[in-house]
């Protein structure tokens, strides 16, 4: 006689059950068809317009073989292309986030609707080419669509490598990336120096040092900015969840906090797109619905900052 699965394990199966039914109901992304697509923003001198909110893989997309979670983060995926999303963000330091990403979009039959953005991760030049190599066929894409140096790990020799990929057609943009606020000012000389599409910064409505010096440097010098951290990894929402959202929210079409947030963030003429990260069907969407009209123009911005600092 069969024994009857523990709680916790009937828990997780139907849990793989919704995740799967999730997937199966929606289409592949190649025949989907959206009525309302997220605001774009260029990323300068590229051509390439990119939905003004992309999806992040730290932590939440490194799941590992269990097959459960991987269904989890492919109707993630599922509902974020459904939603109009291109930019999905993830790095060799993410664990199994990269094959998690690659497993989706073999799944979805997706790999023709993502810009695929990637990190080198190493401190040497020499394993470079060979890590990048690793981390696409995790992916599963021909190509990246950006490759960026990692928190500015051995970023000389790395940019190099870049910059001779992109010439031979093998990655087409490039960039570097930084969090937490740190080496802000390094960042700044290789912004001033170097030739980059894009960086990658902490930006939100409480983390705002990139204000004063990055992103008009970013304007000047016509350098994308992908915005990093959005929530603090869930830290800012909890620090709000429970206090109302002020009835102006109204205004800019914002509903939650998250929409709150990531619309200050991207209403920022600098930030090209922001990249939170989640597990989550409903919260993707939530997500991704930040990126329509209207966006708070500057006057707001201020009136939104001023109104989460006194909270």
């Amino acid at each position: 006689m069969a024994q009857p699965l523990p709680a916790l394990s009937r828990r997780r199966l139907l849990r793989g059950l919704l995740a799967a039914a999730a997937v199966t109901a929606l289409p592949s992304a190649g025949a989907l068809a959206r009525a309302a697509d997220p605001l774009t923003r260029e990323l300068p001198g590229t051509g390439e317009a990119l939905p003004r909110v992309g999806l992040g893989s730290w932590i939440t997309f490194n799941v590992g073989d269990d097959p459960v979670l991987l269904e989890e983060c492919t109707a993630v995926m599922a509902a974020f292309f459904a939603a109009g999303g291109r930019l999905i963000d993830s790095s060799p330091m993410y664990g199994s986030s990269q094959a998690t990403i690659g497993h989706a979009l073999e799944r979805l039959e997706a790999v023709d609707r993502v810009y695929a953005a990637d990190k080198v991760w190493t401190s040497s030049p020499a394993e470079g080419p060979a890590q990048i190599e690793a981390s696409r066929r995790a992916w599963g894409v021909p190509r990246f669509d950006l490759l960026q140096v990692h928190n500015l790990l051995g970023w000389e020799g790395h940019l190099e490598t870049l910059q001779a990929m992109k010439a031979a057609g093998e990655v087409r943009h490039l960039g570097i990336t930084t969090s937490h606020g740190r080496r802000h000012e390094e960042l700044e000389r290789i912004m001033r120096r170097a030739p980059l599409d894009s960086v990658q910064l902490t930006y939100n409505i409480v983390d705002r040092e990139a204000e004063s010096r990055l992103l008009p440097l970013a304007r000047e010098r016509g350098i994308g900015v992908i915005a990093n951290r959005p929530f603090q990894r869930k830290r800012l929402i909890r620090r709000l969840a429970g206090k109302p959202l002020p009835p102006w929210a109204a205004e800019i079409g914002a509903t939650t906090w998250a929409q709150f947030i990531l619309k200050f963030i991207i209403s920022h003429p600098a930030i090209t797109c922001a990249i939170p990260a989640t597990t989550r069907v409903d919260h993707v969407r939530e997500n991704l619905a930040a990126a329509r009209e209207p966006l708070p123009d500057d006057a707001m911005r201020r009136r939104m900052a001023d109104h989460v600092r006194g909270l």
